[in-house]
């Protein structure tokens, strides 16, 4: 008697619910970076784009250069991503046109080096929606853009989890 032809069997098959349909995937997160050392950007590109759909629309190096291309540009964003220290000026001016109404919906994050209780309490008050260390909380920004972009993250910490 073959599996398919065992009454049991087949009823199990029948009474078994269908596989849920895939969902789409998400939509990439048009992203626009502010960082003046091109090491950390381009290891920073790739390291997102390998954990979430992202669209690269535009970088700077410098804050002029954030500053012209996001008051014109912003609105086209779903993320912006602000180092505080750059070749010339300073990611905080870039981060204060986060408040400007303008600019659109893009979560603000900033990425330093350099944060410290009183640079993420002044980054946040300028309207950063959240501030992450480079030395040490590359994972946590990987988990948040994650969360942003829509994908499961709570699989993948569980999967982290069980794998150490």
């Amino acid at each position: 008697m073959t599996a398919s032809s065992d009454p049991k069997t087949a009823s199990l098959l029948q009474a078994s619910p269908s596989l849920p349909e895939s969902t789409p995937p998400p939509r990439p997160l048009r992203t626009y970076l502010v960082e003046d050392s091109s090491v950390i950007r381009d290891n920073l590109i790739e390291l997102l784009m390998e954990t979430v759909p992202l669209e690269l629309v535009g970088n700077a190096e410098d804050e002029s250069t954030a500053i012209t291309w996001l008051r014109q540009n912003a609105h086209q964003c779903d993320l912006v991503i602000v180092d505080i220290f750059l070749k010339s000026g300073s990611g905080l001016g870039a981060l204060a046109l986060s408040g400007e109404p303008r600019v659109g919906n893009a979560k603000w994050i900033v990425l330093s080096n350099h944060a410290t209780t009183e640079m993420r309490t002044k980054c946040l008050e300028l309207g950063a929606d959240a501030v992450f260390d480079k030395s040490n909380e590359i994972e946590s920004l990987l988990l948040y853009c994650k969360k942003i972009s829509g994908l499961d993250v709570i699989a993948d910490v569980s999967h982290s989890m069980a794998a150490a």
